[in-house]
């Protein structure tokens, strides 16, 4: 893909509306970036079920995302799609789907996604295993890491190599990995691996409960990594969806403005969100991104887009213009 046809394509035919705020979103994205701004990447949903990974992998290593913020579910679906793609299964009519239907769905361990259904054994359990010994390693030596951290020991260790099961080139948690890429993932808690690790804590295999950091550890990590970083570069905001994957990770500007009282600290230097949210002052998923001004999040004159799509639809097309594919 390096002929940039699909590009052409996209200039050539999303002229209006939201096709062409998928235009200018794309190509402000490759100014801030041609300017030598840096950019964060929040990522909500499912995303990593509907194999973003194929394009979002080629962005790491492309340097065009330069730190990442998701959900402990992005997070651990990557690698459970790397390990036990061919065990998945596909629902196209998951719509018509009876709780019964959703019933024999359970039985037979199948944990849906929308129209995808992920293979408890052949994913989470194999997963389970190799972070169980990692984080039972890791209390036993007195060490703590983050949720992410925990993932990149394992990758980086090949304990995983034998399940692998799609080209590695197409998991972004492995493009990180190979980066080291900052992260930060806010209420890991609330994943599979996160209820998993709870659970080792409780029947006692780890017995200190901080083995794993926590998210004001990932706050006070990335109000120094923000503090630092746009000393010398203007920082960029790109939202897939809403929740806390974004909410957490925007509010570290006013929190050094209001709360550390750091008046030099710029704001967010780019504003791009990717949502299918009713547009809601009541919500954060549904602002309208002028309304993060009056939380000291964006300035007046910061390059603000929303693109109010499907993000699995919208992203990988964006990722094409701003790789000129």
């Amino acid at each position: 893909m390096s002929n940039g046809e699909i590009t052409k394509f996209l200039k050539h035919h999303y002229r209006h509306f939201n096709s062409a705020a998928l235009i200018d979103a794309s190509l402000a994205y490759k100014q801030h970036i041609a300017k030598g701004g840096k950019m964060l990447h929040s990522l909500a949903g499912a995303m990593s079920t509907a194999e973003l990974g194929i394009s979002l992998a080629e962005m790491i290593r492309r340097d065009q995302v330069h730190i990442i913020s998701c959900t402990g579910a992005n997070l651990e679906e990557d690698l459970f799609n790397l390990v036990a793609h061919d065990y998945y299964e596909r629902v196209p009519h998951y719509r018509d789907l009876t709780p019964q239907d959703e019933a024999a769905l359970l039985n037979r361990h199948m944990n849906r996604v929308t129209d995808t259904c992920i293979p408890e054994m052949e994913a989470m359990r194999r997963l389970e295993k190799a972070l169980v010994d990692e984080w039972t390693r890791a209390d036993k030596a007195g060490e703590r890491y983050f949720p992410h951290e925990f993932m990149y020991r394992i990758i980086k260790s090949g304990v995983l190599k034998q399940y692998y099961q799609i080209d590695p080139k197409d998991s972004w948690m492995i493009a990180a990995a190979e980066k080291n890429l900052p992260m930060v993932v806010p209420g890991w808690e609330d994943s599979t691996m996160g209820n998993m690790y709870a659970g080792h804590v409780i029947t006692g295999d780890v017995k200190n409960v901080h083995t794993v950091k926590t998210g004001i550890e990932y706050m006070t990590f990335l109000a120094e990594w923000y503090t630092q970083t746009s000393k010398k570069s203007s920082i960029g905001f790109y939202q897939i969806g809403g929740g806390i994957a974004g909410d957490f990770p925007i509010c570290v500007v006013p929190m050094l403005h209001q709360d550390l009282q750091r008046e030099d600290v710029p704001v967010w230097g780019y504003f791009c969100q990717i949502s299918d949210s009713t547009t809601s002052y009541g919500s954060y998923s549904g602002a309208v991104p002028n309304e993060k001004i009056t939380w000291g999040k964006l300035a007046v004159d910061t390059p603000k887009y929303i693109i109010e799509s499907d993000a699995s639809i919208v992203a990988p097309l964006m990722f094409a213009i701003i790789l000129d594919w």
